[in-house]
């Protein structure tokens, strides 16, 4: 498995442990009051689980599993796809913090415009990998 998958897939997982624990933080907080700040929460939860682990797994297994070409690099040039999970993940850091209050809410604005550059950039790496059947 490429080194870039298993960092995609990791860092999925742990997106996807910190979105749970924030999810039952959420539950909890509706049977019992907790603290007034837990309903900020939310937009991070959704965040962590939509982004950080829904898109990036699928990105990860994207690339272990798109074809690899015939000669020079089996994947092509990495570069775009490193760039893409790195973008990914400090725009799901940023919307997260700036949407549960906890940063300068402009971050929000910042981390998704990561975000679209880091789908562009997987795209780019992806795009001559994607050939038709046969």
């Amino acid at each position: 498995m490429p080194r870039l998958t298993i960092w995609m897939v990791r860092t999925a997982l742990i997106h996807l442990a910190i979105g749970f624990t924030l999810g039952a933080l959420l539950l909890a907080q509706r049977g019992m009051a907790l603290s007034t700040m837990i309903p900020r929460l939310r937009p991070a939860h959704v965040e962590l689980l939509l982004l950080g682990w829904t898109v990036q797994l699928a990105m990860g297994v994207a690339f272990w599993i798109l074809p690899r070409f015939r000669s020079g690099a089996e994947r092509g040039d990495e570069r775009p796809a490193w760039l893409a999970y790195g973008l990914l993940n400090a725009g799901v850091v940023s919307v997260a913090l700036g949407g549960a209050g906890f940063a300068w809410a402009g971050l929000q604005f910042w981390g998704r415009c990561a975000e679209a550059v880091a789908a562009g950039a997987f795209a780019v790496h992806a795009w001559p990998r994607v050939k038709p059947f046969g």
